[in-house]
């Protein structure tokens, strides 16, 4: 499968793009800015997008999927606990002097345990709610797309609306702590990690 990992936006969110190598079809994960870069990587593996995913609904995360939307008509899947923020992501912007798109309503409202396709990839879906009431990973054999529920070193945080962070640690202990060991982590943020490393190494996990 095609792992590309994309920094984007002022905040530099990491958009994922999962590529197919027999069919070319694609899952673009949190497109959040820069529309030229994913399109970019797109025409680099002949891609063809099939879904767009976002992990959660705050406005770094989702400020190009209008944009991605309009060049690929691919549908646009996000979990139903963060559908209100999509039409927020103008607002949210601003207040870090910043600017995005506000996001279409999803094609697809994630429920959290659905297994999605792409060419003849798969992927789970996970609801990890703490950071954001609608905060979910990605899922497949080997590879984890976290989000802003765990970083390298760290947990997202939970000083926005409708976080908690009591709630953001329960997720990760019940859905990604057990994942096994070898599992790479692409985090919303910074660099990539494993879950053995989280678990030995990440303060919020450690002991």
């Amino acid at each position: 499968m095609i792992v590309e990992v994309i920094p984007v936006g002022p905040l530099q969110v990491n958009c994922i793009v999962l590529g197919c190598t027999s069919s070319r079809k694609a899952a673009v994960i949190d497109p959040g800015a820069d529309l030229e870069k994913i399109e970019a990587v797109l025409k680099k593996h002949d891609l063809t997008v099939e879904l767009i995913l976002n992990t959660h609904g705050h406005f770094d995360h989702i400020g190009a999927n209008a944009a991605l939307k309009r060049m690929t008509d691919a549908p646009l899947l996000i979990h139903r606990g963060d559908i209100n923020l999509l039409k927020l992501a103008g607002a949210q912007a601003a207040a870090y002097g910043v600017s995005a798109e506000d996001s279409p309503l999803p094609d697809t409202e994630l429920q959290g345990d659905e297994t999605l396709k792409f060419g003849e990839q798969t992927l789970e879906v996970l609801h990890t709610p703490g950071h954001s009431p609608g905060c979910v990973c990605f899922y497949r054999e080997g590879l984890l797309v976290s989000g802003d529920t765990l970083f390298a070193g760290s947990v997202g945080r939970t000083d926005l609306p409708g976080g908690n962070h009591q709630q953001l640690l329960q997720s990760i202990q019940q859905s990604l702590a057990g994942l096994p060991p070898q599992t790479r982590v692409l985090p919303g943020h910074g660099p990539l990690s494993t879950i053995e490393q989280e678990l030995q190494y990440n303060p919020f996990l450690a002991g």
